[in-house]
């Protein structure tokens, strides 16, 4: 990709070498902070940041694993909306972000990876600690590129941001040879706005025919549901989301990307759908009429049985990449741009039109949703001596509901789902990917971002495991992280997908045997360590880890045998799933048919016609 940089002249040329182009770039793309971890091809960048932090204005926070470093720059870009960066070195460094770099891929968010590499003569030799990183990235990045002479650094670093931040956001990698870093040359720097890139520029302003046509189908709908998924979060459209559903009374899903983008206390909202999305959200995504996909990928944990996914719908979708748009359902109204953007102009539209919407026309609409809501309700159990696990969830939502919360990936990623209430950019998790060890070096990427702010990490017993290490630098820079672990022994997901779908056979999913004492394993990296093992005590211990001034791991240990539900079964459509509610159905009943279409009564399954209406099933 070539580019044409402007404004050159404006500044005064220097001496100066790749490394401290590098440094000054980010500075000037107002990085403040980088996470990573030093080696030799990527020393000489180091030293030029040893120099920069000397002279203040920028910092970093030394991970205990590269893998940490990318999902701390994950998380501190998910938390702010900036572009987050992470250093490695060259070969094993650099292949140990991977991970982090796929994460970032497949939930749009935006980073700046540089990694170190083997001189510029060394390439293709085989060389101590050459990896083609370049290669091996280039299905899980937006761009990379590799620095071939220090004179394209600031013009490569300029774009390199420039490609994260627009469009549909994604992870952008520099590799940078070692002599590269040491090489003078006359240094210009190339200011934030000063590239410009031909070819590339996303369309952010969606068609106004396809607006309008847009709003007919709203006006006529009487079953409308919102879908709202990250792209949403992105562009920062939670105000319009909200007006948009007030204007014509809307029902509000999102997906687990999504959350936050739309109140989820508002009288509209429904919650999350999908594999483990609400009973309610599901019924009503099946039964729509208008389904009004905004910033959202229609992926397989959300639709299930694809063609049967709103089946009975017509289809608005809102995305600024045109790759999503039809990529897996072909919507009757595809509008390609920015969805802030579009929205702003739909609602600009409905006021030039000047006629209100008719609310009343949703209300039987609303009505039955709000009876799934009542006889399907998500259900937090009560035992005497265990500690349920949802449980965990709603006491920290009570005592800390403004907190940013991340997650690790398995049962408790999908109970911090069902049962947290965040606002928008406080819910940070692995959606696309489903990374195991996230949880932790995202929350201390957060907490970096937003040092005021309480961060909480939500953690299971086996994801924790992938990634203790952090606490380490949590430990050294005194990074304020409250990590919960809701202690199974298992890995929690598999045993559950075990029990229901492969026979009750538990292959290597207990983790009991070779467990650590995580309160002892805290202390000895410096961090306050906590255990709790009864109901009685859950309250009180996490007020007490809410008000302790640093940071602290706290082990809870819950029922071992719990399952999250409601679930989608594989292969099945949302409106068929296992374990709804016990006084409703026992456990493991699927529900293939719960109400009719067309009047809403229930258990019609049993009937050809629906009992109520006579409509045919």
């Amino acid at each position: 990709m070539t580019s044409s940089v402007t404004a050159q002249d404006k500044v005064t040329t220097q001496r100066a070498t790749g490394g401290f182009a590098l440094i000054d770039s980010l500075q000037r793309h107002g990085v403040c902070h980088i996470f990573g971890y030093p080696g030799g091809a990527i020393l000489p960048i180091y030293d030029e940041l040893y120099k920069a932090e000397q002279r203040g204005g920028i910092s970093h926070i030394l991970v205990r694993h590269e893998q940490g470093a990318a999902h701390a720059a994950d998380g501190y870009a998910r938390a702010t909306g900036e572009v987050g960066v992470c250093f490695g070195t060259s070969g094993p460094g650099a292949t140990n972000l991977v991970t982090g770099i796929a994460t970032a891929a497949m939930d749009s968010i935006p980073m700046v990876v540089i990694t170190g590499q083997v001189p510029r003569a060394a390439i293709g030799t085989d060389a101590f600690q050459e990896t083609d990183i370049f290669g091996i990235t280039l299905p899980v990045v937006k761009h990379s590129y590799v620095v071939r002479s220090a004179s394209d650094m600031a013009r490569i670093v300029a774009e390199a941001f420039f490609i994260a931040q627009t469009g549909r956001p994604g992870p952008v990698l520099i590799d940078v040879p070692k002599d590269v870093g040491l090489e003078e040359f006359d240094y210009i720097p190339v200011e934030p706005g000063d590239v410009q890139l031909p070819g590339y520029k996303p369309t952010v302003k969606g068609n106004p025919r396809q607006i309008d046509h847009a709003i007919r189908l709203l006006r006529v709908a009487k079953q409308p549901l919102l879908y709202v998924g990250g792209g949403a979060i992105t562009a920062g459209a939670h105000t319009e989301i909200q007006a948009l559903a007030e204007y014509f009374s809307i029902p509000v899903t999102t997906t687990l990307m999504g959350k936050g983008a739309f109140d989820e206390h508002h009288p509209l909202a429904v919650g999350m759908l999908g594999m483990h999305g609400t009973a309610y959200a599901n019924f009503a995504v099946s039964e729509c009429d208008l389904l009004i996909a905004v910033g959202a990928r229609f992926d397989d944990r959300v639709t299930g049985k694809l063609d049967e996914f709103a089946s009975r719908a017509k289809v608005i979708h809102i995305d600024i990449d045109p790759a999503e748009v039809g990529k897996n359902r072909i919507p009757n109204v595809p509008i390609v741009g920015d969805v802030r953007q579009v929205l702003q102009r739909l609602l600009q539209r409905l006021d030039e039109i000047d006629k209100p919407a008719d609310a009343d026309k949703t209300l039987a609409w609303r009505d039955r949703i709000q009876r799934w809501r009542d006889d399907y309700p998500l259900v937090v159990p009560a035992y005497d001596e265990t500690i349920a696990p949802q449980a965990v969830i709603v006491e920290l939502c009570r005592q800390a509901p403004q907190a940013f919360y991340t997650t690790d990936v398995g049962q408790h990623q999908m109970w911090a789902a069902q049962f947290l209430k965040n606002g928008p950019r406080r819910w940070v998790s692995s959606a696309g990917l489903g990374t195991m060890g996230f949880g932790l070096p995202a929350a201390m990427g957060v907490q970096v971002a937003r040092p005021d702010d309480v961060t909480i990490c939500i953690s299971g017993d086996a994801s924790f495991q992938m990634n203790p290490q952090e606490l380490g630098t949590l430990a050294q820079y005194d990074i304020k992280v409250k990590t919960v672990i809701i202690n199974n022994g298992w890995q929690g997901m598999v045993r559950q997908w075990q029990q229901s779908f492969f026979g009750e056979r538990y292959s290597s999913s207990n983790m009991q045997v070779g467990m650590p004492d995580f309160e002892l394993l805290a202390q000895a990296y410096g961090v306050k360590g906590m255990v709790v093992n009864h109901p009685s005590e859950l309250a009180d211990a996490i007020a007490t880890m809410l008000a302790h001034d640093g940071p602290v791991l706290m082990d809870v240990r819950v029922r071992r045998d719990e399952n999250c539900y409601p679930m989608v079964a594989p292969g099945k459509s949302n409106a068929q799933m296992i374990g709804l509610p016990p006084q409703k159905s026992p456990a493991h009943q699927t529900i293939e048919l719960m109400y009719c279409s067309s009047c809403g009564a229930k258990n019609p399954s049993s009937h050809a016609f629906c009992p109520e209406c006579g409509t045919k099933l």
